[in-house]
C-alpha cells in the first residue's frame, strides 16, 4: 500500500492561508498541519480548536485555528517581509495581542429576513451576512445589545432592508449609530427613544444619508485619551482595544524619546497627542473637522498644551520647514500611508520619528523613502488589536 505524499506547511500568507515549503497554498490551515495529495490536511502543533461556532464563515476571525505562538508569528512576519520587500532589514519585536472580549468598537449589519432580522458580520469576502450567537472578541458590553437591537429593528427595518451598526464604547456607555433607512414617525421616534432609555445608553444616532443625528444623548458622550476627557462625533474612529492603543501610545512615547515639541500628524481625536503626557507641547494636525474640533474642546477643558490645526496632510503635507519646528513627529496615516507627508519627512531634520501604521506596505513603503533621505528605522513594535484577523497595526522608531 502506497503512502500519499505529504507536505508540511511552514507559514502563513498574507491573507490567512497555510503556505508549504513549495509554496502551495492551502486555506484553514497551521503551521506544522501536514497536507496530503489529495488535498486533507492533518492537525499539527499549532492548530487548535476554535472557540466560536461561527468559525470559520464568519468574516471577523480568519484564524482562530492557530495557538498563541502561531499567530504572534504570523503578526511578526507579516511585518518583516513588508519590509524586506522594500530592502529593508530592522528588530522586529514580539508582538502585543488584544485579549478576546475587548473590541470597543465594531460595525456590524443588519437585515431582515422575513420576520427576523439578522445581525452580525459578513462572510469572509463576501456581502452574506453571519447572525452572531455567540462572539469572541466584542467587549461583553456591545455584545449585550445584540439580541435587544434584533427586536428594536424587527419593527424598524422596511422588507429587504439592510443598515450598517455601529458600536463604540464610550466613557458614558455604549453609542450606537444606525446608518441606513429606517421606520418614519411619531411611533418609531418613540420606540427608538424608549429602547435608548430601557439599554441605559450613551447615545443613539441615526444616519439615513445626511449624517447621524442623536436620537437620544442625556448627557454628552466623550472618550478619555490621556486621562482628558474627548467629545466623541458618532462614527467616529477610535483604536479598536484600550489594550491596544496602550500599547501603541507606550511604543510611540519610546520612539521619540526626551522631546517635549512634537507634531501628531493625522492625529484624530488626539490618542497620541494627549496621550504622550501632559508635558508635551504637541501640535495636531487631522484632515476631519469633527475630530479636530473635538481634540481642540477637549485639550482647551483640561489646559493641556496642543494647537488644534484643520488640515488636510494628504492635499497639503506639512513643509520641510515646518516639520523642522519640532524635536519629534508622530504620524498615524490611514492605510494608504503617507506618501506625500512621508517625501518631506525625507528631506527634514527632525530627530527622531514614531510611524504608527495599520498597513505593513504602506508602512514599508514610505519607510524606504524616510530611510533614503537619512533616517535609521531602529526597530518595529507589531500590536494585534484585531484579534484572530489578519489585520495588523504597528509602530516604527525612526531616528537621524
Amino acid at each position: 500500500m502506497s503512502v500519499s505524499p505529504e507536505e508540511e506547511v511552514v507559514r502563513v500568507a498574507a491573507r490567512g492561508e497555510g503556505v508549504t515549503a513549495s509554496g502551495r497554498h492551502v486555506p484553514l490551515a497551521a503551521p506544522g498541519d501536514r497536507v496530503f495529495e489529495d488535498g486533507s490536511v492533518a492537525a499539527g502543533a499549532h492548530r487548535r480548536a476554535a472557540p466560536c461556532r461561527h468559525y470559520p464563515e464568519c468574516g471577523g476571525c480568519q484564524l482562530q485555528h492557530l495557538d498563541d505562538a502561531a499567530y504572534a508569528a504570523y503578526l511578526h512576519d507579516r511585518v518583516e517581509g513588508a519590509l524586506k520587500a522594500q530592502g529593508l532589514f530592522a528588530p522586529v519585536r514580539q508582538p502585543i495581542i488584544s485579549p478576546p472580549r475587548t473590541r470597543r468598537r465594531a460595525t456590524l449589519h443588519a437585515e431582515r429576513r422575513g420576520r427576523q432580522v439578522h445581525l452580525g458580520f459578513t462572510r469572509a469576502q463576501s456581502h452574506a451576512l453571519v447572525d452572531l450567537d455567540e462572539c469572541w472578541i466584542l467587549a461583553p458590553e456591545l455584545f449585550a445589545l445584540l439580541q435587544p437591537l434584533r427586536g428594536l429593528l424587527a419593527a424598524q427595518l422596511p422588507e429587504s432592508g439592510r443598515i450598517d451598526v455601529h458600536l463604540t464604547l464610550a466613557d458614558q456607555g455604549v453609542d450606537v449609530l444606525l446608518k441606513g433607512r429606517l421606520g418614519e414617525g411619531l411611533a418609531a421616534l418613540e420606540a427608538i427613544t424608549a429602547f435608548a432609555r430601557r439599554h441605559k445608553l450613551a447615545r443613539l444616532s441615526i444616519d439615513d444619508t445626511y449624517g447621524p443625528e442623536a436620537r437620544w444623548a442625556p448627557e454628552p458622550v466623550t472618550v478619555t485619551l490621556g486621562g482628558v476627557a474627548v467629545p466623541l462625533p458618532a462614527g467616529s474612529f477610535l483604536q479598536a482595544t484600550r489594550e491596544g492603543e496602550a500599547a501603541l501610545v507606550a511604543a510611540a512615547r519610546e520612539a521619540i524619546g526626551p522631546a517635549r515639541n512634537v507634531a501628531d500628524l493625522f492625529a484624530g481625536l488626539g490618542t497620541f497627542a494627549l496621550g504622550l503626557g501632559d508635558g508635551i507641547r504637541a501640535y495636531a494636525a487631522e484632515g476631519a473637522r469633527e475630530a479636530i474640533l473635538s481634540l481642540k474642546g477637549g485639550a482647551a477643558q483640561a489646559g493641556r498644551a496642543v494647537f488644534a490645526d484643520h488640515r488636510d496632510l494628504f492635499r497639503r503635507p506639512l513643509t520641510v520647514e515646518e516639520l523642522d519646528r519640532f524635536d519629534a513627529i508622530v504620524l498615524d496615516p490611514p492605510r494608504a500611508g503617507a506618501r506625500e507627508q512621508a517625501a518631506n519627512l525625507a528631506g527634514a531634520k527632525v530627530p527622531r520619528l514614531a510611524y504608527v501604521s495599520c498597513n505593513p506596505s504602506s508602512f514599508a513603503r514610505d519607510s524606504k523613502m524616510l530611510c533614503e533621505g537619512g533616517y535609521t528605522l531602529d526597530w518595529v513594535y507589531p500590536v494585534g488589536q484585531f484579534l484572530w484577523s489578519t489585520h495588523v497595526e504597528l509602530v516604527g522608531a525612526f531616528s537621524r
